[in-house]
């Protein structure tokens, strides 16, 4: 099987965003280290709104240097950089810590067609610039790809061929959130045209959905236990705060719910058991979603457990190496 280990390289979004050296180039940092020797490959979605903000801001420029000297080496390492959107960069600002533009413009779909294609555009171009060839691959900030026909014209127009946003099953409906893959394919990947959730033979694009499990309350309540139990092992690198996700958290620990196969924090204990479930469902791929801010030492030793058990048999591979 072919085991994409993905990562969102990126900030928080709430109150507070958190710092670029313990959010992004600490952990990603270790995540490298974590590959060497082991002929393990990661694919870095990078948020490009922010280095897009970032550049207007001189007191940022050092940060910005080391993070855009971080992006090199995961290219120099042989990993893939692929595209990251977040369009409420395009209303947020710096004065000494970021107020983010998240209320009314958190998704592609709260701009206009015209002007979300402009981002995609310019973010595209952006990135390719930046690392010096092209790329192809996206994934949606927030999960937020919906409605897609406000973006299947740009996708077409800037050669974007494949999406990773869709967890099968999961459904976010907050103020800033619109969520909703109730009704996607479980299939390892599939074709699409105009609607993310509707496989077409002949579509353009193929989406390579995040892997999913069912988790019972009591994964949320141990969660939350070994946090406070154990605070050195499981408290996240990074420093900021997240974005609410309205009464989700709620919903977590009173009933079963569908969510993403990750790399982050606890959800590493899955990791084995996702791989399980989509050994017998004879699927070709799994995608797993991680955050570079989201690692805790004990997410970096499940992590590293579950390559070394499984790098013999299946093949830690980037988008780069598909496309």
């Amino acid at each position: 099987m072919n085991i994409f280990l993905t990562y969102d390289y990126e900030l928080f979004f709430g109150e507070h965003s958190g710092s670029a050296q313990k959010c992004m180039l600490e952990p990603t940092q270790e995540l490298m280290r974590l590959c060497e020797g082991n002929d393990v490959k990661m694919t870095f979605f990078v948020d490009v709104g922010y280095l897009i903000q970032a550049e207007k801001y001189s007191e940022l420029s050092d940060e910005l240097t080391e993070v855009k000297a971080q992006i090199g080496e995961m290219i120099s390492k042989g990993h893939d950089v692929q595209l990251h959107i977040h369009p409420h960069w395009e209303k947020s600002t710096w004065d000494g810590k970021w107020t983010f533009g998240t209320a009314e413009h958190y998704k592609l779909s709260d701009f206009s067609k015209e002007d979300a294609a402009d981002i995609v555009r310019k973010y595209k171009s952006y990135l390719e610039n930046l690392i010096g060839r092209k790329v192809n691959v996206f994934r949606a900030g927030g999960w937020c790809i919906q409605p897609f026909e406000h973006l299947e014209e740009a996708f077409k127009e800037t050669g974007i061929q494949i999406d990773s946003t869709v967890i099968p099953g999961d459904f976010l409906e907050t103020a800033s959130y619109a969520v909703d893959f109730r009704e996607s394919p479980m299939k390892s990947k599939y074709r699409f045209q105009s609607d993310v959730l509707l496989e077409e033979e002949n579509g353009d694009f193929l989406e390579y959905p995040i892997g999913n499990l069912r988790y019972s309350p009591l994964f949320y309540w141990r969660l939350y236990a070994l946090g406070r139990l154990f605070p050195k092992q499981h408290k996240m690198v990074g420093d900021g705060q997240f974005l609410s996700q309205g009464g989700r958290k709620k919903r977590k620990l009173t009933q079963f719910t569908i969510g993403h196969v990750s790399s982050d924090g606890y959800y590493a204990s899955k990791l084995d058991a996702a791989l399980n479930k989509y050994e017998n469902l004879q699927f070709e791929d799994l995608i797993v979603i991680g955050h570079p801010k989201g690692n805790t030492e004990y997410s970096i030793r499940k992590l590293k457990e579950f390559i070394e058990k499984h790098r013999n048999k299946h093949q830690f591979i980037s988008f780069q190496q598909v496309v």
